[in-house]
Parts: C-alpha cells; sequence; structure tokens
C-alpha cells in the first residue's frame, strides 16, 4: 500500500516538474524582463512547496514500502526522488538566491540569463521526478 502512495506522490512531482519545464517556463520567457522576474518569484515561491513536499512524501513512503516488502526498487525510487532535494540546495539555489536578490524593477538581461540558467537545470529535476516515476511503477509491476 505505501508503494502506491510513493508512486503517486512521484507521479505529481514528475507531472508538476515537466509542466514548468515544458509549458510554464518558456511561457514566462516570452514576456517582458520585469514582468519575467516577477512571475517567476511568485510561481518558485509557490512550486518549492508543493515539489519539496511530494519528494518528502514520496520518498517516505518508498522507504517504507522498502521496509515492509524488501524490494530495493522501492528503496532506489525514494532515493531518486528525494534526490531533488540535495540537487536543489547545491545546484539551483545559488541562481535562486541571485534572482531573489534583483528586485523587479531592476530586471534586465542579467536576470534573464539567471532564469534561462534556471530553466536548464530545473529540467534536471523533471528528469530525477521522471526516473524516481518509473522506478515505482516498474516496482509496484
Amino acid at each position: 500500500m505505501f508503494g502506491n502512495f510513493a508512486l503517486v506522490a512521484a507521479s505529481l512531482f514528475m507531472g508538476a516538474a515537466i509542466y514548468i519545464t515544458w509549458a510554464e517556463h518558456p511561457a514566462r520567457l516570452r514576456t517582458d524582463d520585469r514582468a519575467l522576474l516577477a512571475q517567476w518569484k511568485f510561481s518558485y515561491a509557490r512550486g518549492f512547496i508543493m515539489q519539496a513536499t511530494l519528494a518528502v512524501v514520496g520518498f517516505v513512503f518508498g522507504v517504507l514500502e522498502w521496509i515492509v516488502t524488501g524490494g530495493w526498487m522501492w528503496l532506489a525510487g525514494a532515493v531518486v526522488l528525494v534526490a531533488n532535494w540535495p540537487y536543489t540546495m547545491l545546484v539551483i539555489m545559488p541562481t535562486n538566491t541571485q534572482l531573489e536578490a534583483i528586485a523587479p524593477d531592476h530586471a534586465g538581461p542579467a536576470s534573464r540569463t539567471l532564469i534561462l540558467s534556471w530553466g536548464r537545470l530545473h529540467a534536471v529535476r523533471s528528469l530525477l521526478g521522471t526516473v524516481a516515476t518509473m522506478i515505482f511503477l516498474w516496482a509496484s509491476l
């Protein structure tokens, strides 16, 4: 039963990450620099809470299923899913910090370049979510 919850959490994480990578981020890049930065800030604050929670919940349920069943794939999926936390904190957070320090009124080519970089970095989160979901799906079969 825990495995089903892990799969759902990972799937939701994956869907959110892919939506950001494929739809939201490209759409916001079509706006002017000020609107781009303002939208990124609002979206990031909301998305962080949702995706961080899903990663932790999926991790916990994956570990619980591993403890109950001994199936190593549940642990592997949990580790891949929660890898989004250190990846975000160590790799993406320096870019986030720079972007958060820029007021929307001071947005320009430099903030746009940072947001372009952020988009490439965030795509890795989509990949990690997809891999975790596929591992959980495979384990559930």
